[in-house]
């Protein structure tokens, strides 16, 4: 069998490129020498045939018995925004470098695993989750792979098709698991009627699925790509986007490199829904977030702090302080509120440094005195960008020894994407800028929607149109809403007022609206008539602007707040005059956040339907708003 290996160069390993190495497939005096399992031959080869001759990389070594093998996974499908709370380069591929016995193989020692960017190693906190996912992956099937016993399911597939009969002529998909339709392996939609409807051009795929294969089924039932026995071969499942689904188990009938990358493939866009310690599924009111994180069990915050993940404060406020500095207000607002024993949640797992065996701050003992104090001992983040970030530690932890590791949780706890946004574009980032109607400048890109969230919006987004929206709530509430989602609050504890229009998440295209719900906490649990909301923002900025529009950090904790959100224009959206009433959370998605100091609000009559409003928008986040 002729393989044709790929070159190595110094930047391509972390390790020492010793003399004694050699480059696969290049002639060397010590090939001839060297024995490597036929069965480790026919893998490789099955990787270059199902994706391409780029998915994989070989190394050997001429001394020893053991073979470095690059798995290349393409994270391309990924958007923009995902790839950059994530912290992970979308242009470049993950890599996965198993270290085999070359001459055993599958009958030699279970594989060591490596995860990582080559020109991202530094960042790439998240290889950590998925090295840990895809060791314990290897570590079950080890106990029971073979090459004898890889031969043998190999050989059942060959036995499911006859060379003569009844000839069925069909589509092979191999890529089993394909994450979200933006993947380069994603199968064709074969319903042309839906493809249409969707507007979804035709999916690439791999040379092999571009194949017909004539065949016959020896057991039409059988599950021949490892599909349950419901699902269409070569048609990918949305279900298996979500839920347990990620974690069955591909087939072994190409070998276990294409399995194992077929693992990691339906495992990276669901990784924000497992603990990045213990790999079980979340468990949140509006479903998962898109951040990764940590969950609440005492064992997993032990492992996540003595792991050190928690360790990158210090990079957030040098790299988004104002992000910070937003954070720490609404943990603020949240825990000083009267109803803090309803909204503050969730309530901080922090480790005591004193004793790494306990818990300071414990939601199984809520101490809100306590954590109070500890919050008060957090120095403003302006002073943290004006020093040595380690001195102010310091001086943090004079005052309470609490307050620094408060402080990380309350980082690394949110599990939403928030950026500042410029006053206008730079070159080289995304093409977001601020809204210059929205007159404040502590204005976000917020988006928490998971990937799976996200695709089945812009899939709503193709068949029924969208448009935007305002939401407001107290900032008080936005601690919980940035950890666990925008949620329908109507007839549950989270309820501030009633729910006049029915059960849903209510918006408005009139900011004075919106603005009027997000003075609702503290005990102002009324509704406003739509006179006394004109009335009062009217009279608001009629209040001179004494600080400036400019100013970095926020210099008042009297804020008020309203999120601008993108909502699916279907029949489901219930329009009552200027409130609007979405029963389906999945149909919201927010995508900005503005912050006013002392109630100097701005134009409190901006309408999202004014095509000039309309414009604006569409030319700030650089994408088409969909109408009926």
């Amino acid at each position: 069998m002729d393989i044709k290996g790929q070159y190595w160069t110094d930047d391509d390993s972390d390790g020492d490129n010793e003399s004694e190495e050699f480059l696969y497939g290049v002639q060397g005096t010590c090939a001839a020498d060297l024995y490597r399992h036929p069965q480790l031959d026919a893998d490789i080869e099955a990787v270059k045939e199902i994706y391409s001759e780029n998915s994989v990389s070989v190394r050997e070594y001429g001394t020893i018995d053991d073979v470095d093998i690059d798995l290349h996974i393409n994270i391309s499908f990924l958007d923009e925004e995902v790839s950059t709370a994530w912290k992970v380069l979308r242009t470049e591929p993950i890599v996965l470098r198993l270290r085999f016995s070359l001459s055993q193989y599958l009958d030699g020692p279970e594989p060591s695993i490596e995860v990582f960017q080559p020109s991202n190693k530094e960042g790439f906190g998240l290889g950590l989750q998925l090295k840990k996912i895809l060791g314990m992956f290897t570590s079950q099937q080890w106990k029971h792979l073979s090459n004898d016993f890889l031969k043998t399911q190999q050989e059942k597939r060959h036995s499911w098709f006859k060379s003569s009969g009844t000839i069925k002529k069909f589509r092979a998909g191999l890529s089993i698991f394909s994450p979200i339709p933006k993947s380069p392996s994603f199968p064709i939609i074969q319903d042309s009627m839906l493809k249409g409807k969707l507007g979804v051009p035709e999916l690439r795929v791999n040379r092999l699925m571009n194949r017909s294969i004539s065949c016959t089924m020896k057991n039409p039932k059988v599950e021949v790509f490892g599909y349950p026995p419901s699902t269409q071969a070569g048609v990918a499942p949305f279900n298996i986007l979500v839920g347990g689904h990620c974690k069955n188990i591909p087939t072994l009938e190409y070998g276990f490199l294409v399995q194992i990358m077929k693992y990691a493939e339906q495992r990276i866009p669901t990784l924000n829904e497992y603990c990045v310690v213990c790999d079980e599924q979340h468990v949140f009111q509006n479903g998962s977030m898109l951040k990764p994180a940590v969950c609440t069990r005492e064992l997993c915050v032990f492992s996540f702090y003595t792991l050190g993940v928690m360790s990158g404060a210090a990079e957030e406020v040098a790299t988004g302080a104002e992000v910070v500095d937003l954070l720490v207000a609404m943990c603020r607002a949240a825990l000083e509120s009267p109803r803090k024993s309803i909204i503050f949640e969730p309530y901080p797992s922090v480790v005591d440094p004193s004793d790494p065996k306990t818990l300071a701050f414990n939601p199984k003992k809520k101490n809100y005195e306590r954590l109070q104090k500890a919050l008060d001992s957090v120095m403003s983040i302006r002073e943290m960008t004006q020093g040595s970030y380690l001195e102010i530690k310091k001086q943090m932890d004079k005052l309470d020894p609490l307050a620094h590791p408060l402080l990380q949780w309350i980082i690394s706890s949110n599990r939403s994407h928030i950026v500042k946004l410029p006053l206008s574009r730079v070159r080289g980032r995304p093409p977001f800028r601020q809204l210059k109607f929205m007159h404040t400048s502590h204005q976000f890109l917020l988006l928490s929607s998971p990937p799976a969230k996200e695709a089945r919006f812009r899939t709503a987004k193709k068949l029924y149109g969208s448009t935007f929206a305002f939401h407001g709530s107290h900032i008080e509430n936005w601690h919980s809403i940035l950890r666990n989602g925008l949620v329908n609050a109507s007839y549950t504890k989270l309820q501030l007022h009633g729910a006049a229009y029915g059960k849903g998440i209510y918006l408005s295209p009139i900011s004075s609206i919106s603005f009027g719900y997000s003075g609702m906490g503290k005990g102002q649990h009324r509704m406003p008539s739509k006179d006394e909301l004109v009335q009062r923002y009217n009279r608001m900025n009629t209040i001179p602007q004494t600080r400036s529009i400019q100013s970095r950090f926020l210099q008042s904790r009297n804020l008020n707040c309203i999120a601008l959100c993108e909502v699916i224009t279907s029949k489901d959206l219930q329009k009552h005059g200027n409130i609007w009433v979405c029963p389906v959370s999945d149909h919201v998605c927010t995508r900005f956040f503005f912050v006013y100091e002392d109630g100097q609000v701005g134009d409190a009559n901006i309408n999202t339907q004014d095509p000039k409003i309309q414009k604006e928008i569409m030319r700030v986040i650089g994408t088409q708003v969909y109408t009926n």
